[in-house]
């Protein structure tokens, strides 16, 4: 072997690793790195999320995930608006106001099949149906948000309006109001209300709005330019986020489990009990029903289209074909 020959193979050797490490599909520097929007502090509702970090559901589809946690009381849409967050999560009656005042917002994915607000009254109550609300005292957060969307539902399917009760705006203390016997009735969250009221003492029935009107509740939503110049991201996105829903479906104590490293207060042992309570309340309001996770139903879509446009809910008027998108779901 020449003395040339042996330089040349010299480099060859040192160039190896170099020439492994650039090969190397494993060294996480190839991730797209994305945001996504969630409500608020962290919460068991949001497992799905963390599931798919934790699992890693989000790497598997080729992405780096930050969850941006919104403060109380910030735009909730901001940071979505000025491309600081690729998606985010949303109502779909939420996002189609949202698109009526000019915001070119897509749904593109359904997690919560059921709406999760429901009138909720004492076990006790002579409210026996929503007919029987003539006269009586409903709390609500406020007139704004899905608990006052759904009393509108509700209130429309049993041949009533607002004038035929009297609304009363409690904050988010409608739980304390039902105790203390301040309202007859409240609308609130399947997944919260009923849990903290049975812990306290009081047993209820429930009137679930998609039970009165299947308005599209909680799902993905990105911003039409997003979707265009990233639509195989944004599938990405979809997928990893609907195998975190499934993973959360069947395994609920799993979940609370993955959700300690989300949650601080998941630490203590009563806090981790009441976070398993809310999720497998929420289990049912995910759970699909014979349809494709994530997929949504058009008629449902026109449904809240109309009925939001009906309660004069809508900035302008909104086609159902610009607020909804199926085409980023995973393939059958």
């Amino acid at each position: 072997m020449t003395r040339k020959t042996v330089g040349l193979l010299l480099v060859v050797l040192a160039l190896l690793p170099v020439l492994a490490a650039c090969g190397d599909d494993d060294n996480g520097d190839d991730l797209d790195e994305v945001t996504i929007g969630l409500t608020f502090v962290p919460n068991i509702q949001f497992a799905p999320f963390y599931v798919a970090i934790e699992n890693g559901y989000f790497e598997d589809a080729g992405l780096s995930v930050t969850l941006n946690h919104h403060a109380a009381g910030s735009d909730q849409y901001g940071a979505l608006v000025a491309g600081q967050e690729d998606m985010m999560m949303a109502a779909g009656d939420e996002a189609t106001q949202v698109r009526a005042q000019g915001v070119e917002i897509v749904y593109v994915a359904e997690v919560f099949r059921k709406y999760p607000v429901a009138l909720i009254v004492p076990a006790n109550s002579d409210i026996n149906s929503p007919a029987d609300l003539v006269g009586k005292k409903v709390g609500i957060p406020g007139e704004y948000g899905a608990n006052y969307i759904g009393l509108l539902a509700v209130l429309d399917q049993a041949g009533l309006t607002r004038d035929d009760i009297e609304i009363m705006s409690v904050g988010f203390t409608q739980a304390q109001a039902l105790l203390n016997e301040d309202v007859d009735a409240v609308m609130g969250y399947l997944n919260n209300e009923p849990i903290q009221l049975q812990k306290a003492g009081m047993e209820t029935r429930t009137f679930p709005v998609s039970d009165a009107l299947p308005i599209v509740s909680n799902g993905l939503v990105a911003m039409e330019e997003y979707l265009e110049e990233n639509g195989d991201q944004a599938r990405a996105i979809v997928e990893a986020t609907l195998r975190g829903v499934e993973f959360a479906i069947a395994n609920p104590e799993e979940t609370v489990e993955i959700a300690k490293n989300f949650v601080p207060t998941l630490d203590d042992d009563q806090q981790a009990a009441d976070a398993l309570a809310v999720l497998k309340a929420s289990i049912p309001l995910w759970q699909p029903e014979g349809e494709a996770m994530g997929s949504s139903d058009p008629d449902a879509w026109q449904l809240t289209v109309d009925f939001l446009q009906a309660n004069d809910l809508l900035a302008n008027p909104v086609a159902v074909a610009d607020v909804y998108s199926s085409d980023y779901l995973p393939e059958e």
